[in-house]
């Protein structure tokens, strides 16, 4: 059976050793696939509608093309099956419960995520997202330090 790994990504050290913590389970497994999300949210000190709407796009994209560089490295290594999507959430969404949320649709074996950092982003985001996994996530959930 094919072992379904879900990496929450966010572009900080600790998220990009969930990734390779990812890596090294599916290749003990010999049979897994990643899924590696990002969730974006314009929450926190941006006022004007357009503005956050402008800043979602922009981090969006911006993980997009840094997912997609991870996918294609991962890739190379066989027999690791990458996907990738980044979400954009609402200014009134959870990080965290968009992560778990994911986790249940696409029916994941565990959750990878890393205890704090939040990269460029960290300001933007209020609460703890690994915290919210953990209490929230009915999948297990592994998290890096």
């Amino acid at each position: 059976m094919t072992r379904k790994i879900l990496v929450a990504y966010d572009g900080s050290d600790l998220s990009k050793h969930a990734v390779d913590e990812a890596k090294k389970q599916v290749m003990d497994s010999r049979d897994g696939e990643i899924h590696i999300i990002t969730v974006v949210s314009t929450t926190g000190p941006v006022t004007n509608a357009k503005m956050a709407e402008s800043v979602g796009k922009e981090l969006a994209e911006r993980y997009e093309t840094e997912v997609a560089a991870i996918k294609k490295e991962l890739e190379k290594e066989d027999p690791i099956t990458v996907k990738t999507k980044v979400i954009v959430g609402d200014a009134e969404g959870n990080p965290g419960e968009r992560i778990c949320e994911y986790a249940e649709e696409n029916d994941v074996d565990i959750i990878v995520i890393g205890s704090r950092g939040l990269g460029g982003v960290k300001k933007l985001l209020l609460g703890s997202v690994s915290n919210n996994v953990v209490q929230k996530a009915s999948k297990p959930v592994l998290v890096i330090k």
